[in-house]
């Protein structure tokens, strides 16, 4: 009998995701992309300086290190479990369904928020680097173009990983490229004395917490947990990666370390060449503190570096704009694969083998809260960003503690073990919970961020109001659900992953 050879086709995993489509180097890529560093250190280093002042060094530092426990936890869970659902499959097999469930919805919530403000950014900055300041200006151009974007990148994301990460190669290289090249330009000028009479010296005690209260640190630490976010999509795309039990923890934790060196140099840079004067492009300056970045471009290194600071913060943003697509699409692919929400949501496209349905879904949500907090008015989509940090310590407080409780059996078996799997990633999870906890507690005040409803802060009400929607949703699913998920019948702690069928 003459045997007929198939015609070749890309591997399929184990939920008809592309298997080995990433090595590691490009899941490190996908999960640099997914933070923006260069428009995370635009939105946030001024607002750190005013809390701290010269100690914002010492804040990467600080809010890195519960980053970096967590990121333990991440990595001891991913190789145990390679699950696109992350925290999702990770919370419900140590905590149970409902968890589990509002998990992962705090992981969507984080993407919906973030996203309808990162496609605005990078429509404005855009239109800046383009000498068009009167289109940046204008609401209607904006927001035009950044719905463009979120449709744009939805499309991208659900035409395949593979162009995705060719994409984002380009994107993280120019992001890198010109925050490398412009700080060190920053640091020889400070050293030769080139820099102008407001430049200062580089201070090592600049990385040292010290003479901070407990408040100023807080507020500090929650704005910084805002510019790590995102490197755990790297982990999401664990199925599409070759090793998926090795290689996506190795990656959490290179993203992580790659960020705090880049933070701290960027922000060493920065405070040496402008100093903390509150005229010109001093850091104290109130008029550079929503963007102290761009504004020293012409002063480091001219037009061209100008230029490329306001292009670099655009495509920044359009990277994450994409990145945080990715994750939390398969995040609710593994969610209707264990039935936690309609089934629908499980279909994987039979030629791009991506969750195409959930992506569309997920940049048509995004859309829509984008267009809603528009209507409202800009104040609210300003304080949507700043109670992003409470979504985020949410669900990786959640990752740690599920860490530490999934494997319990076995954290004195080696010290290993102990530290791994117990010690680091409990105290990031303590992290986790201090900052959500202190955090909360300053948002509710009237006077935290641009709007309020009545005696409560807009940013509180966003942020612990969108983590709440999820309950009657989670209820909603329960009720007119199959309800095997929510018994425990379809992932529970003795869960293998499940293939679902591919459409």
């Amino acid at each position: 009998m003459a045997i007929t050879e198939e015609p070749s086709t890309p591997a399929v995993g184990g939920k008809g995701l592309q298997a080995g489509a990433l090595g590691l180097v490009g899941n490190v890529v996908i999960g640099l992309a997914a933070v923006a560093p260069a428009y995370s250190l635009a939105a946030t280093l001024g607002y750190v300086v005013l809390e701290v002042g010269e100690k914002a060094p010492s804040m990467f530092v600080l809010a890195f290190l519960p980053m970096l426990l967590v990121a333990f936890a991440y990595k001891e869970l991913s190789q145990d479990t390679p699950d696109c659902g992350t925290t999702f499959t990770w919370g419900t097999k140590a905590f149970g369904p409902w968890i589990g469930w509002i998990g992962g919805w705090g992981l969507a919530v984080s993407a919906i928020i973030v996203l309808a403000n990162v496609a605005e950014i990078a429509a404005i900055y855009l239109y800046n680097f383009l000498g068009l300041d009167s289109l940046a200006d204008n609401p209607v151009a904006t927001v035009s173009l950044g719905c463009f974007f979120i449709i744009s990148m939805t499309l991208i994301s659900a035409r395949g990983i593979v162009v995705s990460e060719r994409v984002q190669n380009i994107l993280i290289t120019i992001q890198f490229g010109v925050l490398i090249v412009v700080s060190i330009i920053a640091l020889v000028r400070v050293f030769s004395g080139n820099a102008g009479a407001q430049a200062i010296t580089p201070q090592w005690s600049w990385l040292w917490p010290s003479g901070l209260d407990m408040s100023s640190i807080a507020a500090a630490v929650i704005l910084c947990i805002f510019i790590y976010w995102g490197w755990d999509a790297c982990l999401a795309v664990g199925e599409e990666t070759k090793d998926p039990g090795k290689t996506p923890g190795i990656a959490a934790v290179i993203t992580t370390l790659i960020l705090v060196c880049t933070y701290v140099l960027v922000a060493y840079a920065l405070q040496s060449f402008a100093g903390f004067g509150d005229v010109g492009i001093g850091l104290n300056n109130p008029d550079n503190t929503d963007d102290v970045l761009t504004v020293l471009g012409e002063p480091v290194a001219g037009t061209v570096a100008a230029s490329a600071l306001l292009l670099t913060v655009s495509v920044s943003a359009l990277s994450s704009t994409q990145t945080t697509i990715l994750p939390t699409a398969r995040g609710t692919l593994s969610m209707a694969v264990y039935e936690a929400i309609p089934k629908r949501f499980a279909n994987v496209h039979p030629r791009y083998m991506t969750p195409a349905f959930g992506t569309i879904v997920m940049g048509l949500s995004a859309l829509f809260f984008y267009l809603l907090l528009k209507v409202l008015s800009e104040n609210a989509l300003a304080d949507s960003v700043a109670s992003l940090g409470l979504a985020v310590a949410f669900y990786y407080g959640i990752t740690a503690f599920a860490c530490v409780w999934y494997f319990r059996r076995t954290l004195f078996a080696s010290m290993r073990n102990l530290f791994f799997r117990g010690i680091f990633p409990l105290v990031g999870g303590l992290a986790m919970a201090a900052a959500f906890i202190v955090s909360a507690k300053d948002m509710i005040a009237p006077d935290y961020g641009y709007t309020a409803f009545g005696p409560i802060g807009g940013v509180f009400v966003l942020g612990i109001g969108m983590l709440v929607l999820g309950v009657p949703l989670m209820l909603a699913c329960f009720a007119f659900g199959t309800k095997r998920f929510f018994r425990g019948e379809t992932l529970n702690a003795r869960t293998e992953v499940q293939v679902p069928d591919v459409y």
